[in-house]
């Protein structure tokens, strides 16, 4: 829950003219607050606590002294270390007024989230949850990234199994109670293709067209799965409850 409320604590600051820098110290004294470590500053390498991920940058955005515009989408990718283990998830967020094309990707990529949830359950394959989320992305004219996946996460912040966005139903390993997995779909407005930027993190469209991700740590369970993070905090913020 930490994770989301640190997301949660972001959402107070977005804002035409707020750097992404600024969010990133926001989210950091938050969770040292907290009496847990960020997942992601050195991880690998990454220099901050957040991924901040603007418009046509899909996933893993360095934070910087980048000022938000009106009409701009950004997504907010955080990860928690708290007693061991890892909390991770991610949320795209629209500043100010965003055009209606723009709303209509946020509202597909969330609800592609959802429905990859509801196939995570006891018995069923990975590749149920990859299905679900690119059928319902894909039905709204959007294309899904390949490249990145979501993951397993627990001790370590990436885990096995991966968890794409895309494949066929009733292929890939059989889920059972107990696993956690990361869902996160990452959505283009545009062709799925990308590419890396020059920072050796940055993840772009290769058309240049916007991007949206979300992302769950999901608890797998019978009958239905357990979702361990949960957008409530942040949406109260956002009054969209």
């Amino acid at each position: 829950m930490l994770v989301s409320k640190t997301l949660a604590e972001v959402a107070k600051h977005i804002k035409p003219g707020v750097t992404t820098l600024y969010l990133d110290e926001i989210a950091e004294t938050f969770i040292r607050d907290h009496s847990a470590v960020p997942a992601f500053k050195g991880y690998g390498g990454f220099p901050k606590t957040l991924c901040t991920s603007v418009n046509e940058e899909v996933v893993h955005g360095i934070p910087s002294e980048y000022a938000l515009r009106e009409g701009d989408i950004i997504s907010i990718d955080c990860g928690v270390i708290l007693n061991g283990w890892y909390g991770d998830s991610a949320y795209t967020f629209a500043v100010g007024e965003i055009s209606r094309e723009l709303r209509k990707l946020l509202e597909y990529t969330k609800a592609s989230l959802e429905e990859g949830v509801k196939a995570a359950v006891a018995g069923n394959r990975i590749g149920d949850i990859s299905s679900a989320v690119q059928v319902k992305a894909e039905s709204g004219g959007f294309s899904v990234v390949r490249e990145l996946v979501g993951h397993g996460i627990g001790k370590k912040l990436h885990e096995p199994p991966e968890v794409p966005n895309f494949g066929k139903r009733g292929t890939g390993q059989k889920m059972e109670k107990g696993l956690v997995i990361c869902i996160e779909p990452m959505i283009n407005l545009g062709s799925k293709e990308t590419l890396q930027m020059s920072d050796g993190w940055t993840i772009k469209t290769a058309d240049g067209k916007p991007s949206a991700h979300f992302e769950y740590a999901v608890a797998v369970n019978k009958g239905e799965s357990d979702v361990l993070t949960t957008f409530d905090f942040i949406e109260e913020i956002l009054n969209i409850m």
